[in-house]
């Protein structure tokens, strides 16, 4: 069974996101760049399930500027097999990512596709559930477990409430969460190895789709600072200040 991977380039979750002067969006230059997060244990999982033999090649699919080469590099060195970069500059919404990995899906034709539940930069959750729509095909999102079975897979979802065990059938598209895996670290062989692993390169066009927005961004603003906190000298003080101040009660 072949697995698609979708990986996204995101601002790293070190670094302290920055809004624009003119208030037009975030600012990307001279920022460190990784993969998403979410995105990293889908392909930990993939990789995972290949060492198990359940899988036998592991396709990598990005959408972005042509440094989004780098985020799919990183996937194959962690073990994916090869990449599919479709390079596309301008700003793009979860419902043409999910076109446009539907048409990559029909030309790879994966038997389960492996998304992150959420991009920590638009923090959409989205495109997973989309491309199901798009594809007639079973999902399981938020998964922290997976175990395929001969009636296809049984997924361990996170919601609200707590755990939600389903069984799908196959192919089916899975988005993960935070706690089904530890991905691992990259070894210095299995970089230098990656650069020779194969990237197709492709394009919104190419695959049929048109990527422009039907949203626009009128305005990005930091969210107003916290006031600070104080100290109060007793109970009757406390419920003072949230009936008077904070008038909560």
């Amino acid at each position: 069974m072949k697995a698609l991977v979708c990986v996204k380039r995101v601002i790293d979750y070190n670094v302290k996101v920055r809004v624009k002067s003119d208030e037009t969006g975030v600012e990307l230059n001279n920022v460190k760049m990784a993969m998403n997060p979410f995105d990293e244990i889908a392909v930990e999982q993939a990789i995972r399930m290949k060492e198990a033999g359940s899988v036998s090649e592991i396709v990598v699919v990005s959408i972005g500027p042509k440094q989004a080469q780098e985020t799919i590099r990183t996937a194959l060195a962690m073990g994916a097999d090869r990449g599919v970069h479709v390079e596309h500059d301008g700003e793009l919404e979860p419902l043409a990512i999910a076109k446009m990995l539907k048409a990559l899906v029909e030309k790879e034709e994966p038997g389960i596709v492996f998304c992150g539940k959420q991009a920590i930069d638009g923090d959409n959750n989205q495109t997973p559930q989309m491309l199901s729509a798009l594809l007639g095909w079973p999902q399981g999102t938020f998964a922290s477990a997976i175990e395929l079975n001969d009636a296809g897979a049984l997924v361990t979802r996170e919601v609200d409430g707590g755990l939600e065990d389903i069984q799908i059938n196959m192919p089916a598209v899975l988005s993960v969460d935070l706690r089904l895996n530890e991905p691992r670290y990259a070894s210095l062989p299995n970089i230098m190895k990656a650069k020779k692993k194969p990237i197709d390169a492709t394009s919104p066009a190419d695959l049929g789709v048109d990527p422009a927005p039907r949203l626009t961004t009128l305005k990005v603003t930091e969210p107003p600072a916290r006031a600070a906190g104080v100290k109060v000298a007793s109970v009757a003080e406390l419920v003072a200040k949230l009936r008077d101040e904070a008038k909560v009660l």
